[in-house]
């Protein structure tokens, strides 16, 4: 039965075993950059996408410059278009499950039953959000509940607006966040970690601090209107910012032997390698700056250092 690409359709005879000078492992804006960057250096490279991108409940994407307040799926959509018309990059609907290190390169399985080969490999896989177990949170992550405010924060100007977490990373995030709105409360979900002196300050800027520990984010279809706390008493609310954790998207990196930072991000030097010879990675997966601009930009250097290393091994 044929495999259905993204674009073309993809003959699963045809493409087992076939060798590409790159796989990239994910097809969203970091892996189409890429992907592109590569297609025009007339490489052959397969993208390999399972079509869950962590921004797929964003109604807007911000702060990219010409795609500024566009879907985010209308701005993939438009870029799988134009990636497609470069003849030698095919991309398949599937999920990378495994790889393995070769005498010439990789192997890389799909879905557990197709294999194919490459001289290098790209993760461009992204990471997963570890939603807290609070009501409403999940369902409200992306649209009210929110991570950047580079990203979001021009949209919620001036309202009313919370942050929530706890200890030094919380502080940290209500300082930036009192740079777009004034209207700003902490919500610990339980006692308090900050140090006096965090709380000092943040009495001095006006902002509160609410201990009580949450039950439920009200909302109306992601759109969120009160916070809600386990003694009965609730807050109105227009935003909330968050630093859930997260884990890789992805576990082959880690399986293959990756490097990772302390934070739990693919390790990379400035173009894009990794520990790893012949691996790169690129976008979300590598970096806290999480944007649709930044996945791009790391996108096309990992394509455009990676077809140098090429030149470097062919010339």
């Amino acid at each position: 039965m044929p495999l259905r690409a993204l674009g073309n359709t993809i003959n699963k005879a045809m493409t087992e075993n076939q060798h590409f000078d790159a796989i990239i492992v994910g097809g969203s804006y970091a892996g189409l950059a890429a992907g592109m960057a590569l297609g025009r250096a007339l490489r052959r490279v397969l993208i390999v996408d399972g079509g869950k991108p962590c921004n797929r409940q964003t109604p807007f994407s911000h702060n990219f410059i010409t795609q500024d307040g566009v879907p985010p799926h209308l701005i993939a959509a438009k870029a799988r278009a134009q990636v497609e018309r470069y003849a030698s990059v095919q991309l398949l609907n599937g999920l990378v499950t495994d790889a393995s290190i070769t005498a010439d390169g990789f192997h890389v399985c799909v879905d557990g039953n197709t294999l194919f080969s490459a001289k290098k490999v790209v993760f461009a896989t992204g990471v997963r959000d570890l939603m807290p177990a609070i009501p409403g949170f999940a369902e409200s992550w992306g649209i009210s509940v929110l991570h950047c405010p580079y990203c979001h924060g021009y949209e919620v100007r001036d309202e009313v607006t919370g942050v929530l977490g706890n200890g030094d990373k919380a502080f940290e995030l209500v300082r930036m966040i009192s740079n777009w709105t004034k209207e700003l409360t902490l919500f610990t979900d339980g006692p308090s970690t900050l140090t006096p002196e965090q709380s000092a300050v943040l009495q001095q800027h006006g902002i509160g601090i609410e201990q009580t520990p949450v039950e439920e984010l009200v909302h109306d279809q992601g759109r969120l209107y009160q916070v809600r706390f386990i003694d009965g008493s609730a807050c109105t609310i227009s935003a909330l910012y968050a630093m859930p954790a997260f884990e890789q998207h992805c576990a082959v990196p880690q399986q293959l032997g990756c490097a990772f930072t302390e934070d739990g991000y693919i390790q990379v030097d400035a173009q894009q390698r990794t520990s790893l010879p012949g691996i790169y990675a690129c976008g979300d997966n590598t970096m806290r700056l999480r944007t649709v601009a930044n996945a791009v930009a790391t996108g096309t250097t990992a394509g455009m250092m990676l077809n140098k290393e090429l030149i470097a091994q062919e010339f």
